[in-house]
């Protein structure tokens, strides 16, 4: 194991002879506050599972699924879990938790301390950026799933069997026609629901990763489980003909799939939603975690635990049910499309569809709010530590910027134009490119050997060493490959190869459509604000000594030792 580089030239030593508690000490530590920490090993294998569990899992999978390959979807599905996934969610777990250990718990001080530098502060970015942008508009969707929940409670989703019904009910609450439609008069009662889930998700984060975060998650999990199996029994018991054809227009395998690059494309992406690999929410759940938790089987049992969900329960339960009731219609539905147009319909047709479109309806809301907590803890705590703010004034912060994107999201409804800007740019292009930067820091900056060894401090299980060698060789190879292919794919413009069509990337959509444009222009303005703050922080944390003395520790010799070594 090579040596860990010395701190660059322009960072000033630490104080050696002079303490924290030294009165005449020029540089004191910033004021002492409550260390957040996990309260159980469980606690935090349900937070980041929750993280991890969402609308992806019920409505995308299924989806993406169906469109590439049913059964055979399956294999560049795994392969991407067993490349891509598991091996990433291991290196942010490492990676967090290191970075904690040394006194820092949000992106860009872990990053300092991972690379030994104070630049690489910056490279942090996109760890806060993605999660703050994909809560501006997934809180918008988390309320049209309390929405839906709500109105099949009181009955008003009841709607018969006519599919435009359930089409027209969709449009009209979320001003799918024109924009500002909910700021109208008589528009949909959208913004009270958006109301109530963003002052639930900040009384939870208020109160914590601990009190918070994890006691939500503990009791929202079991309970979405419990919502899950109830529809999925019912969709089972139904007519055994219908459900073996649903089943078999999801899993069926269409091996002509395999050759298609699409397909590996639509897998790897799923793998990534799916796991929040990429997202900056690993690294900082689990930089609250001590030396002596296992940061290898923790990170295995979270993965396995969102796959159950995904696998077991979203791909049993949404398209086969659709499928039963609607017929092959349904695989032309986008996310979208199938959960809040299809779905309601085929509840509509089931006996005691209200019961069930409720329980499905809060099970996804449930879903939703333990993904949109992770999305906030990241930035709460880089203001949290990177300006000593106390928490309700980090919060507010917060609140304050998380409105305004939510609130631009809401006004320009129209074809859900900036909501589909905001997924493409931060929710799907960046998470792939923050990816390459952890994977590229970790192999070659931080380093194979202390990477392993820091995973094996505590842990109960071993990872294979080609599992680090694929970190190292194969993983950012693997990474840019698939970077390409989907910028080829959806960025830039495209000919259909078999009607010869012009197909328009998100380039030309920016240039020729005014609110796209303003969406981006509004990621760019969030992106330097970001930048400077970043960059003020890493200014304070240099002035206090606290980054120096972090580097200091990270140059000692290491002493833990992984658990089963001399």
């Amino acid at each position: 194991m090579s040596e860990p580089a010395e701190p660059e030239s322009n960072v000033p030593a630490a104080p050696v002879s002079s303490s924290s508690t030294d009165p005449d000490s020029t540089a004191s530590p910033p004021p002492r506050r409550r260390k957040e920490q996990w309260g159980s090993r469980l606690g935090v294998i349900m937070a980041v599972a929750g993280s991890a569990v969402g609308l992806g899992n019920f409505l995308r999978f299924p989806g993406q699924a169906a469109q590439n390959g049913g059964g055979a979807f399956m294999l560049p599905y795994f392969i991407s879990l067993l490349i891509l996934g598991i091996p990433l969610c291991w290196t942010e777990w490492t990676m967090g938790r290191f970075g904690g250990t040394r006194g820092f718990h949000s992106a860009p001080g872990i990053f300092c301390v991972l690379c030994r530098t104070p630049k690489a502060r910056y490279l942090s970015v996109f760890a806060l950026l993605i999660p703050l942008v994909i809560y501006m508009y997934y809180i918008v969707i988390e309320a049209w799933c309390l929405a839906y929940a709500w109105n099949y409670a009181t009955g008003d989703l009841m709607l018969g069997k006519d599919s435009a019904a359930y089409e027209s009910f969709f449009a009209d609450f979320v001003g799918i026609g024109e924009d500002g439609h909910a700021f109208g008069g008589g528009g949909s009662p959208l913004l009270l629901f958006i109301a109530i889930t963003f002052v639930l998700n900040f009384i939870l984060i208020y109160r914590g990763v601990a009190k918070g975060i994890e006691t939500f998650c503990k009791f929202a999990i079991p309970l979405m489980v419990v919502c899950a199996l109830c529809v999925l029994a019912r969709v089972l018991t139904l007519p055994s003909d219908q459900v073996n054809d649903g089943l078999g227009f999801m899993w069926n395998p269409k091996p002509e799939a395999l050759t298609d690059p699409k397909t590996w494309l639509a897998a790897s992406g799923q793998i990534f939603f799916s796991l929040s690999v990429g997202f900056g929410v690993i690294i900082n759940y689990s930089s609250y975690l001590t030396k002596k938790d296992d940061v290898v089987l923790s990170g295995l049992t979270a993965c396995s635990m969102n796959e159950f969900f995904e696998v077991c329960l979203g791909g049993l339960i949404t398209l086969p049910a659709a499928f039963i009731f609607l017929g092959v219609s349904v695989a032309s539905f986008g996310t979208f499309g199938l959960g809040f147009n299809a779905l309601p319909n085929v509840f509509a047709q089931m006996y005691a569809g209200q019961l069930f479109g409720f329980l499905w309806f809060f099970m996804l809301f449930l879903a939703a709010v333990t993904s949109s907590l992770s999305m906030l803890q990241p930035f709460i705590a880089f203001l949290e530590e990177g300006f000593d703010l106390e928490r309700h004034a980090s919060a507010t912060l917060l609140g304050i910027i998380a409105l305004a994107g939510s609130l631009f999201v809401v006004y320009f409804s129209a074809g859900l134009k900036a909501l589909d800007t905001f997924d493409f740019w931060v929710g799907t292009f960046l998470i792939f490119v923050l990816a390459m930067i952890q994977a590229v820091v970790y192999g070659w900056v931080f380093g194979i050997d202390r990477g392993e060894h820091e995973a094996h401090i505590g842990a109960h299980m071993r990872i294979p060493r080609f599992v680090q060698l694929l970190l190292k060789f194969v993983v950012p190879v693997y990474l840019g490959v698939i970077f390409v292919a989907f910028f080829f794919q959806n960025v830039l413009d495209r000919k259909d190869p078999e009607t010869g069509e012009v197909i328009q990337g998100y380039f030309s959509t920016i240039i020729q459509d005014r609110v796209a444009l303003m969406s981006v222009v509004f990621l760019l303005g969030v992106t330097v604000l970001l930048l400077v703050l970043i960059h003020l922080a890493g200014a304070r944390w240099l002035e206090s000594g606290r980054l120096q003395r972090a580097l200091a520790d990270e140059a000692s010799p290491v002493t833990d030792q992984p658990k089963g070594t001399s």
